[in-house]
């Protein structure tokens, strides 16, 4: 029997779009949904079919046409034709994960009802989500200000019967699936494809993905560090409870609790130490990760928001007797949200490339480049270059896309939020940090070895062990990519159990 989550005005949670996709949940329609669905689309054809003045986006043109009439008898193709026309993204797919999302989020908006789409319509977009019927989207094509018009575009041509599709793991003509499905194109109807194409669910879903990634990575930051901290000789102190409370920052707080509570009963760790200090990268981990973990929940209450909204336009508010051409599709609050999430991530792997650099500098008793056998055996030097190199273009693409905008359509659309390409890019950084945080673990790994018999937590300890079933221990000179493809492996499939105290 499968799972089946109702999709209803009742807002979404991260925990619960997560359940949906790693539990394979089918969607369907509360009650509420459809009654609220059916309502809007009466209001509204009775209000076109009484309508004699112009209503955005019902009987006009769009954006810089908005003041051309449009026939009656027209509606239909004027909505099939904002469909066609506005499909044209290029670049790579994007993830069939980040396009399950898109459809997911679109029919949630389309659920509140306040677009006036057609029932059949959502009914459709609910069967291409269970069926696996994911429509082919490219990444560039968004300016993030009457939403995402280009990619929304993309995903819906399928629903005309127009486009490509993935479904069962090839690409198909959209027609071909809709037929040996036994479905009939959908006809879209007054202002329909206009509520299709508004939105922000393009950008809400990368940043809804990215989000996915950016907690998980920051609970593995934590481990990672507490692995190279305990690893590099280092000090305990800077994580006393005591500094923190006078400095209480949320996130740093955290930390320091996290770092304290993975390291807790480690040999290592408690051992009487020579040196006094530690570097930064290893005696600032509360204060570098407590602001980003405090970035990504600022960055997280800002998508929560924005994906139990409605995001179209014009929107129909059948309780006032009212249709408002407004502005709620245009993206600059995740256009800002996802820069600075970007900033955070990218600090992430900023800091832990520092530690890794120190675990292979030869300092504080282990061999340079974590090597028994250096000259010979080049060890650990290059994944610390590879490491550099991710760190350098992170920083690059974290520079800010939201302070840009380019006019369109005519000087209508004069502010834009460039947030589609905030959003993509925030996506790449995720993806990298979580390439220089398993070259961290790559090298922490190796470094804790060479301090063998001693032993660290029992908690690193069983992590550690769970890492050594993907790689091992590199005694001499290997292949070491694939060592650290494995490693990227172990991060995006492996558990572990909470620590946080």
């Amino acid at each position: 029997m499968k799972n089946i989550y109702p999709i209803s005005p009742s807002p979404l949670s991260f925990e619960i779009i997560e359940t949906i996709l790693s539990e394979g949940y089918q969607l369907e329609l509360s009650d509420e949904s459809v009654e609220l669905i059916e309502k809007c689309k009466k209001y509204l054809d009775n209000k076109v079919a009484n309508q004699n003045g112009p209503v955005y986006g019902v009987n006009t043109g769009f954006g810089a046409l908005h003041s051309i009439s449009i026939s009656k008898d027209d509606l239909s193709k004027l909505q099939e034709n904002l469909v066609k026309s506005h499909a044209c993204g290029i670049g790579r797919e994007v993830p069939r994960d980040v396009v399950k999302l898109m459809l997911m989020l679109k029919i949630h908006a389309l659920s509140l009802g306040k677009s006036g789409v057609q029932l059949a319509t959502v009914k459709r977009l609910i069967d291409f989500f269970n069926n696996g019927i994911y429509p082919i989207v490219f990444e560039q094509g968004s300016l993030g200000a009457s939403g995402d018009l280009a990619p929304l575009a993309h995903l819906f041509l399928p629903l005309i019967g127009d486009g490509d599709v993935h479904y069962k793991g090839e690409k198909r003509l959209a027609i071909d699936v809709l037929n040996e499905n036994g479905w009939e194109p959908i006809k879209l109807e007054a202002k329909e494809g206009l509520a299709l194409l508004n939105g922000t669910q393009f950008m809400s879903s990368h940043a809804v993905y990215t989000l996915l990634k950016a907690f998980r990575l920051s609970k593995y930051a934590d481990i990672i560090a507490a692995t190279s901290l305990d690893a590099f000789d280092g000090r305990i102190e800077p994580f006393y409870p005591q500094l923190h409370t006078i400095r209480p920052h949320k996130g740093q707080m955290e930390t320091a609790r996290n770092i304290m509570a993975i390291l807790d009963g480690s040999e290592l760790i408690t051992r009487s130490k020579k040196h006094v200090q530690d570097p930064y990268s290893f005696r600032c981990v509360p204060q570098v990760h407590g602001a980003i973990k405090d970035a990504i929940n600022y960055v997280a209450g800002v998508v929560l928001t924005e994906i139990n909204s409605v995001t179209d336009n014009p929107i129909v508010f059948p309780e006032d007797d009212m249709i408002v051409s407004g502005g709620n599709f245009h993206g600059e609050p995740l256009a800002l949200a996802m820069d600075f999430l970007s900033i955070a991530m990218s600090e992430i792997g900023s800091i832990s490339e520092r530690r890794t650099y120190r675990l292979i500098s030869g300092e504080r008793g282990l061999p340079e480049f974590l090597v028994a056998n250096p000259g010979l055996n080049s060890g650990f030097m290059i994944p610390q270059y590879s490491a550099a190199s991710i760190v350098s273009l992170n920083k690059q693409m974290a520079t800010p896309s939201s302070v840009d905008s380019i006019p369109s359509s005519n000087e209508q659309e004069d502010h834009v939020s460039m947030g589609g390409n905030a959003a993509t890019k925030a996506l790449k950084i995720a993806d990298n940090v979580e390439r220089v945080l398993a070259i961290e673990l790559f090298n922490a790994s190796q470094a804790m070895d060479f301090r063998r018999p001693a032993k660290t937590s029992e908690f690193l300890e069983g992590f550690l062990s769970q890492y050594r079933k993907f790689v091992d221990f590199v005694e001499e000179d290997k292949i070491m990519y694939k060592e650290i493809e494995k490693s990227i492996e172990f991060l995006q499939t492996g558990e572990f159990d909470e620590f946080a105290s």
